[in-house]
Parts: structure tokens; sequence; C-alpha cells
């Protein structure tokens, strides 16, 4: 669950992503992403009362950005990511990964399971409960997959509960943006949220971006869960303190 509104299992609502996401995704804000967090009014001490506005502003700005890419863009920086996070160590040795599907402005990921799925993973997707609260299901290759709601693709297999994704060893979510923190700016539904909270500290997390999401600082707030991992096409993996 991955590009979709507030509420539901993604970033963006729109298309893919793609390796020119630097300059696309920067040249929507004056002085790139500093001018982005600024006129978002990002930033972990601006107060709880201005921190939903901070976020708003900043992912109206991603989203646009993001729809700027060209399907070629967006099919490249996929392809990278893919290679990215396959060549982790934490990967290779991962005997469960949970990943999400895909779908909109969002860095391709479809690919990237397939492959994980093909190596002998056993790769746990998203599926929407109507809470906002996601469940899991394996994924039994691109067949396996049912249309979801909100134009989702799900797995058909027996879902398996929403604290499945804790016997993950390694953990993909989506993001808008994230800083060097490792906080990550999603649509505001808190999907996400509830599924890192489930996670074990030692688990590794990665959150893929196009080139130019990775910010100084996102508006975070004290239920906000940082991850460990930042992918991007061009960067490859950035990992946080």
């Amino acid at each position: 669950m991955h590009g979709m509104a507030p509420g539901v299992p993604g970033e963006d609502a729109a298309a893919a992503g793609g390796t020119g996401g630097a300059d696309a995704v920067s040249a929507g804000f004056p002085g790139g992403f500093a001018g982005a967090a600024a006129a978002g009014g990002a930033g972990r001490n601006g107060g709880e009362d201005g921190r939903p506005a901070a976020k708003a502003a900043l992912r109206r700005r991603l989203v646009a950005a993001r729809g700027r890419l060209t399907d070629a863009e967006r099919s490249e920086a996929g392809h990278r990511l893919r290679d990215a996070v396959l060549a982790l160590p934490e990967t290779q040795m991962a005997g469960t990964a949970a990943a999400y599907y895909s779908v909109g402005t969002e860095p391709d990921t479809r690919g990237l399971v397939y492959a994980l799925w093909k190596r002998g993973t056993y790769v746990l997707l998203p599926v929407l409960l109507p809470g906002g609260d996601l469940d899991w299901a394996s994924y039994e290759g691109p067949d396996s997959l049912l249309q979801g709601p909100r134009g989702l693709l799900e797995p058909a297999e027996p879902p398996r509960g929403v604290t499945a994704v804790a016997s993950a060893d390694l953990v993909i979510v989506p993001a808008l943006a994230a800083d060097r923190r490792g906080f990550r700016l999603g649509r505001g539904g808190g999907s996400y949220d509830r599924a890192l909270a489930r996670v074990g500290p030692p688990v590794p997390t990665v959150a893929l971006l196009y080139d130019g999401e990775l910010l100084d600082e996102v508006p975070a707030g004290p239920h906000d869960l940082p991850v460990r991992m930042i992918a991007r096409p061009r960067e490859g993996i950035t990992r946080v303190p």
C-alpha cells in the first residue's frame, strides 16, 4: 500500500518515480528542498500546532514535483532502487521481507518485490484495512495479486494479521520524503507509523525515495518513528544514525 490518499498505506495517489527526481523535485522549491522545508514550516521544534500545516504544505509540493517526472525517469529510478536494495547485506540475509507494491508516482517497487520473491525470500505485502491499519499477506508472484481499494493491488493469499510485519527480517516502506535522522514524511494516515511500531529495533527498515527527497529535516512529532536506511536512485543507500 503505497501511493494513496491520507489514511491509506501509500505515499502518493498519482503514478511512480524516476532518476531525474533530484532536479524535477527540487525544481518545485525556491532554494531546493531547504526552501521546501522552509515554505512548509518544517521543523521538529515548530510546535504541535504548526506541525500538521507544515507537513501538509510539504506534501503538496512533493506530490506536485513527483507528478512532473516522466515515465522513463520513473522506470530508471525503480531499476536503480531495486539494485541498491538487493545489494544490501541485510536483504541478502533476510528470510522474510515486508514490502509494498507501488502505485501512482511512487518509486516503482514491482521489480524489487518480484526479485525478492524469485531469490526465495518470503515476501509480505500489506492489505489495507477499513480503519487505515495494515494487515499482511504473502506475495506469490504477479498473478497472485487482486484489485484492492483505491486502485491498490493486494495479495490474494489469506491475511496473516497486523502483527505479521513483526516477523520480517527487512521492512521496506514508502515515503514522500525523509530526513537525515530517518524521520519520514508519509501521507498523514498513520498506516506505516502503526506498522513500524510493531517492528523490533534491530530489524532494518528502509524508505524508498527519489533523488532530492532526502531533506535536512522534516516535521516530526512524538509518534513518528524513524527508519534506519534511505534508498535513492543515484545516491544508493544512506544509513542514518
